[in-house]
This record gives structure tokens, sequence and C-alpha cells, in this order.
């Protein structure tokens, strides 16, 4: 598997020919150089679509749909959508516990399905990967097969302890959910994003009980604290400012009681500087 980098139509890795494509979702992110509507997004998203190769679509919008069609027709290649496929693998377990996973595993079992209904030819060693049982097992032991972290990751409990990567609008509409549905005597969010996503969109997401503590990541991308918290403001949200992600986080820390709930997240730097520090 490749993953694309930064849009797709012009991505490096848009040089080799794949036997499926996959786009997984479309939000606001990296618009300075993608545009600043879903639909120019998506446009240089569906730069991965190949001539005949099958493309699965994970999540669309009325915005976006007709231009997956459109690119899909007219190279040829058969699409298909995996929000309209009835709900795949209801009883398989994923290690990967974010709400927002669901949708990503539906869009993992569409791929499959396709690969074994396509008729193009499948590289040997990927039919194993077809048989039911190795499907139950790497979807149950994601993060133990590869490594990944970051992924409504639990740190410890008694104060709970939870860090995701999520980092713009359509991760947050998730995050900002699951984040509610946790139950805590006082909320705490280690926050911090960087220069190039719709922050002001995010905050609107951010809970007004919780008690923040503004950061940076260690990267020159990353919006300052200061600037972070003077955004905040604007959106009615307090806390204090922090330069670095492991001092914020052992402030959080610091404050808390064993009922609290401490999430640290905003950006991928920022849960990338905080595994680093407590790992």
């Amino acid at each position: 598997m490749i993953e694309v980098g930064l849009g797709g139509r012009l991505d490096c890795t848009n040089i080799i020919t794949p036997i499926l494509s996959i786009i997984t979702n479309i939000s606001f992110d990296h618009t300075g150089l993608l545009g600043d509507t879903l639909a120019k997004i998506a446009a240089e998203k569906a730069g991965i679509i190949k001539h005949g190769v099958p493309v699965v679509i994970g999540e669309y919008t009325d915005e976006t749909r007709p231009v997956f069609e459109e690119k899909a027709t007219a190279v040829g290649a058969p699409i298909f959508f995996a929000q309209d496929e009835d709900e795949l693998g209801s009883d398989l377990d994923f290690e990967l516990k974010g709400d927002y996973q669901a949708r990503n595993k539906q869009t993992i079992l569409t791929a499959l399905k396709v690969l074994r209904e396509s008729k193009t030819n499948l590289v040997p060693s990927l039919s194993h990967s077809l048989v039911p049982t190795t499907i139950r097992n790497g979807l149950a032991n994601v993060c133990k097969n590869t490594g990944l972290m970051g992924r409504w990751q639990i740190i410890q409990e008694h104060p709970k302890v939870i860090c995701d990567t999520g980092h713009n609008i359509g991760g947050w509409r998730y995050l900002s959910k699951q984040i509610a549905a946790e139950p805590c005597q006082q909320l705490r969010i280690v926050f911090g994003m960087v220069d190039d996503k719709d922050i002001d969109a995010v905050m609107e997401l951010l809970p007004k009980h919780a008690v923040f503590y503004w950061t940076q990541a260690d990267n020159h991308r990353a919006i300052p604290a200061d600037s972070v918290a003077q955004k905040a403001e604007s959106h009615q949200l307090n806390g204090r400012i922090y330069n670095k992600v492991e001092d914020a986080y052992h402030a959080a820390i610091a404050d808390a009681s064993p009922d609290d709930f401490i999430f640290v997240g905003g950006s991928s730097y920022i849960v990338a500087d905080f595994l680093t520090a407590i790992l």
C-alpha cells in the first residue's frame, strides 16, 4: 500500500498505477494549496483515479460526489461509495476505537470486497490477505501489527488520559462528540494546531466548559501558543499558555483529580511531541 501525500493530482506518488485507489474523505485541509471549496479539494484528490482502476470513496458530500463520478467516468474507472454499502463486518472487532474509525472500517471492508470481486489481476502475495481469518485478525490487531499510535489512544486511567491525531474539521466533528461522551469530573484539554488548518472551525467544536492548556508543537508549522490562546478568546474558551507540549501536559496532570479526563490533540505534531515525551 502506498499512501498519497498532499493532494493527489500533483503528488509524487502519482506515478504508480495501483490495483485499487481509495479516497477516504474530504475536509478543509491544506486549503492554501488544494483550494477553498470541498469541490476543488476533491478535484485534487481525484487525481489518483486511474484509467480502468477501481476506486473506493470512503465518504462523500453532495458537493464532492459529482467530482469523483466525473473523473471516474472520464478515465473508465469503476467507482464504489463505501457509505452506500450495507454495513459490513459489524461482528468484526477493530482495534482503533475512535468514533470516526467506523467509517474507516467500512471503507477498508468495501475495498476488500471490491478486490475480491474485481477482474483486476491481484499480485500473488495479496491473495492471502482476502481470507476472512486474516481480515479478522488484521482489524483486531492494527496497532500491534503496525505500531500505529495516537488514534484515540488511552494512555492511563485516574485521571484518564487519551490522545488523538484528529487535526481538521472533519476529524473534530467526531472527536467533539466522543470527548463529550466521556464521563468525568473536569475535562482538561491540551491543544495546539498547525498553520494550514481551519482553527476557527475546529474551535467552534471545542467544549466551552473544558479547562484548556494552549500549546505548540516543536515544528515550524505550529501556530504559536499565544496565538492559539488569542484565537480561543474569541470563541469563549479559556486556558493557560505553554510553549512546550510536555509542559502543558504536566500542568494538566498536576491540576487533575483522579476522576478528571485529559485529552491531548489538535495536531498530529502535538500528539507526536506528547508521546515522545511520555514514552
